[in-house]
């Protein structure tokens, strides 16, 4: 035994000296980083290496990932040492589907009152609006909850604004960004009156016994109204996008890519960049014509402006169209079998294509010639068979060109469908901040109906198809806050992160927490076309990762959404910190 153990010791001896031989032989050709992470469970997303106990970053990229030995050979005398004392270290998230910049225009400067709020919380909240803004001619802001007229059953919601409107036009949106509340004078600035007709890709909604118009429009209908609003002064688009990366780097996000921006908004983003202060990777989807229209975009305007604001920081090769609308109590995302009725005695409808099939064929074969990823809203399965079928052409007349293009929401798919997604390479965009009990999920099912309402996102299916997905907050549409562990929590349990609303919506399509930060992360740089440089902490790869006050884990998943951000770093400066170890 005495013997065993002798030969073990100097075994261990032997491998101590032979470590500290090659550490002495690398710091002759090892140059130092400038920062090293120590004493940490680093989940690495990569399926070579799953955990990690330290990195070492240089020039802003992980020039090593493992243990602390290893990243002891990159200590120089400048090179600042970090113990993180056993945190739980990932890379930082990737928001693939947002509005950022309009969140942050929102969250300083609009009319903004909560989802859940009442009819006589939004009247006083505008009273105050409006007398906070005595030079304004609109008032702006929302969102009300799709459900919200179910719920509420108000005489008149023209009449509820005017009485606390003054002299000020107001257009209130819904928490899916594609219907409009108004007051009587948006109505009059729009020239909407009994006898304007339907817009083709909208509803003016009408008082049953007068035929007045009743505040509300959808879809079309209220685009025109909001077609009349002043533009933000550049100053504001300006502060509303440094406030968009302020608060997502505070929620651990190092990449978010803009599902339609337009122009002036990738302008703010390029004065950011111009000045140092971008702190996020930032992927643009270029804005096209919302609602119906009849001839093919314009591709050379399209090219003009990738080629624009295209830049080191701003990927532009990303193109935004419209199908349908939402399939909540709007009944306006296109669907395969009819909506339950609105009312007792309506006829059900199946909702609206915004572009006849052979028009966005037509667009997608030129777009994916030219290179772009294309992200396309399909909210209900008849966009969604639509959209594939056009995916389909692009890839007969092109040949596969590797682009993977997006059905944005794709809450409904046919099970026909499933399979295609894998087969063309198409990627299913979905949003699981709403996968669980909620008004608007109530009025998704209450308009769709029984057993197919209930069969929204169905993100199992998908992984388990081999299809491509994506997550993203659709952020300020939909939901209120861009937090990703809210969304990430939804993945996981299918229930209410909040605890506000009890159950769990389809619970057989959660998913595993290790699947959930890989769409979060990896799965979401594919969609910016950036998983070569970040999405998972890698040698080689830009340095953006993030600093948790607990291991995920190792908590309970109704606990996901507790979770604390610590620290923030994009490529490799700390962007957003808690903790005080600003560099």
């Amino acid at each position: 035994m005495k013997r065993l153990i002798k030969n073990r010791a100097s075994a261990i001896a032997g491998s101590l000296l032979a470590m500290t031989a090659q550490l002495s032989a690398a710091d002759a050709t090892i140059t130092a980083a400038d920062t090293i992470y120590l004493n940490a469970h680093i989940y690495t997303v990569n399926p070579d290496r799953v955990w990690a106990d330290a990195v070492a970053i240089r020039d802003g990229r992980f020039v090593h990932v493992g243990d602390s030995a290893g990243a002891d050979a990159y200590r120089g005398p400048t090179t600042t040492v970090i113990d993180l004392q056993g945190a739980m270290v990932m890379p930082g998230i990737n928001d693939a589907h947002v509005h950022a910049q309009r969140g942050g225009v929102k969250s300083l400067y609009e009319c903004n009152f909560p989802f859940s709020s009442t009819p006589e919380q939004i009247a006083r909240r505008v009273a105050d609006c409006v007398a906070s803004n005595p030079d304004a001619v609109w008032i702006r802001g929302g969102q009300w909850d799709s459900g919200f007229f179910d719920t509420h059953q108000i005489d008149s919601p023209r009449e509820l604004l005017d009485a606390v409107s003054g002299d000020k036009a107001v257009l209130l949106n819904d928490d899916s960004n594609h219907n409009g509340w108004v007051n009587s004078r948006a109505l009059v600035l729009a020239g909407v009156d009994r006898d304007t007709p339907n817009p083709a890709d909208g509803t003016i909604v009408r008082d049953p016994v007068t035929g007045e118009p009743n505040g509300l429009l959808l879809e079309g209908a209220e685009q025109r109204v909001s077609d009349l609003l002043p533009e933000w002064r550049d100053e504001e688009m300006l502060a509303g996008a440094r406030e968009a990366l302020r608060i997502a780097n505070g929620f651990g996000i190092t990449g978010l890519k803009e599902a339609y921006s337009e122009p002036r908004a990738m302008a703010a983003f390029q004065a950011l960049e111009s000045a140092g202060d971008l702190s996020v990777h930032l992927a643009l989807g270029i804005q096209t014509p919302y609602g119906h229209r009849s001839e093919p975009l314009d591709y050379a305007a399209i090219d003009e402006q990738r080629d624009h604001y295209a830049s080191a920081g701003l990927h532009t090769a990303f193109v935004k169209v419209f199908m349908d609308g939402v399939p909540t109590a709007s009944r306006t995302a296109a669907m395969l079998q009819p909506y339950t009725p609105e009312h007792a005695h309506a006829t059900p409808h199946r909702g609206l294509l915004h572009l006849d099939p052979a028009l966005l064929t037509r667009d997608l074969v030129e777009l994916d010639k030219r290179g772009y990823t294309v992200k396309i809203h399909t909210a209900g399965d008849r966009a969604v068979r639509v959209a594939l079928d056009a995916i389909a052409a692009a890839r007969t007349a092109n040949g596969d060109s590797g682009l993977r293009h997006e059905l944005a929401h794709a809450g409904y798919i046919d099970p026909e469908d499933l399979p295609r997604f894998a087969e063309l390479g198409a990627v299913a965009d979905l949003s699981p901040y709403l996968w669980h009990p909620s008004p608007i999920i109530d009025s998704v099912v209450g308009a769709v109906g029984s057993p197919r309402g209930g069969e929204y996102f169905p993100v199992r299916s998908l992984l388990e198809a081999g299809a491509p997905v994506l997550a993203g907050s659709d952020w300020p549409a939909a939901v209120e806050t861009i937090d990703p562990w809210l969304g990430i929590e939804a993945l996981v349990t299918r229930q209410d992160p909040r605890g506000l609303f009890p159950g769990s919506f389809w619970p057989e399509q959660a998913i595993s927490l290790a699947d959930a930060l890989r769409i979060m992360t990896l799965d979401g740089a594919k969609a910016m076309r950036l998983d070569h440089m970040t999405g998972s902490i890698e040698v080689g790869k830009s340095a953006d990762m993030v600093v948790l006050d607990r291991n995920l884990f190792a908590m309970e998943s109704q606990n996901i959404s507790d979770i604390r951000v610590l620290s923030t770093l994009f490529a490799g400066k700390i962007v957003y910190t808690t903790t005080g170890t600003e560099q």
